[in-house]
Formats: C-alpha cells, structure tokens, sequence
C-alpha cells in the first residue's frame, strides 16, 4: 500500500467512525455493465447503470438525500456480495437494508410489490396495478418502474406487458432480457 492510498484509507475510517459520511458510493463490475453502488447508513438508497450520468446521478442524491457522499467501499461490501451471488445464479431474495428516500408514495407501493415477484417469474404493469387497486393505472405503474432507483436489488425487471411482450427498462432492454434469462435457469 502506497503512502496515498494507506493516508485516503486512515480518512475514509476517520469520517465514517465520526459519522461524517452521510452517503457512502463505489462501483463494482458485474454481468450486466459497471454498477454504481450508493448507501446511507438507513440501506441502499441508489444503484446506476453505466449508461446513466455518474454525475447527474450523484447530483440527485446530493439533492434529495444529502451532499455528504463518500466513496467508502467496505460499507457497500454487504450489497457487492449479495450481486456477486445474484448474478452467479446462487441468490434469489436479497437481504440487503433499502431506503426509500428517493421514491414518492405510489412508486414505492409499486416498488415494494414489485419486490414480491418471486425469482423467476413475471407480472404484467396490469396485475400490479390491480394489485394495488388501481386498475387502470398500468402506465403509471410502468413509470414508477422506469423511475426505480434500486433495480437489479427491487427487480422491475420482473414487470412485463400483459401477453409477455418484455415492455421497457431503464437499465435498456438487453439487460432486461439478461435478466430475465439468468433467473429462469
């Protein structure tokens, strides 16, 4: 370890054992692109594809969680673990602590049952809205989908249009398919 890297890693304890570090950020590889990892110490709060603006992303966060953002990888590990397994096909139900924050009301109703689709299979944007009691809010379940701030972690990539037409993603229809793929074996 260099003089640099072992003075950032001294920083990076000090903050976090202050509570300095409201917002904790990595990266990780993974199957699907690079991943932008982002925590508060309430769960995981943000996850990025590449294709998303790393600053407009943390400019949000910023926004609505707080400006205090970090990269304090150890306190991401928990998440990079549980991925890693996901994405090896050895993890079905991830046990990682989320917040919320960036979610109004109806997304995270739509989130939380969206979150309900057992490993492996699909519900149309219909059936959650029904299941919401909304029945005629399909379109507006698929936007609270497209807006998810948490995918791969709160699968919305489980939600297809009524027949199975796989509909849209916000991490991009490739992924999608990735995904869906990997979890039907």
């Amino acid at each position: 370890m260099t003089v640099d890297q072992a003075l950032r890693t001294r920083f990076l304890e000090r903050a976090d054992a202050e509570k300095l570090v409201d917002v904790a950020v990595t990266t990780m590889d993974s199957p699907v692109g690079t991943l932008l990892l982002i925590a508060t110490p309430k769960g995981i709060v943000r996850i990025a594809f590449e294709t998303e603006n790393r600053d407009d992303v943390l400019g949000e966060v910023a926004e609505h969680v707080s400006p205090r953002i970090l990269e304090a990888p150890r306190r991401l590990d928990p998440l990079r673990r549980e991925l890693d397994r996901y994405f090896a096909g050895k993890l079905r139900d991830f046990d990682v602590p989320i917040d919320w924050t960036l979610t109004g009301d109806f997304a995270r109703r739509v989130l939380r049952r969206t979150a309900r689709i057992p490993y492996g299979s699909v519900a149309s944007y219909g059936e959650v809205a029904m299941d919401l009691g909304t029945p005629r809010g399909a379109r507006a379940v698929g936007n609270a989908l497209g807006s998810n701030p948490i995918p791969v972690v709160v699968p919305c990539h489980r939600v297809v249009r009524t027949g199975g037409a796989i509909g849209g993603y916000g991490g991009g229809l490739p992924r999608k398919r990735w995904l869906l793929a990997l979890e039907a074996g």
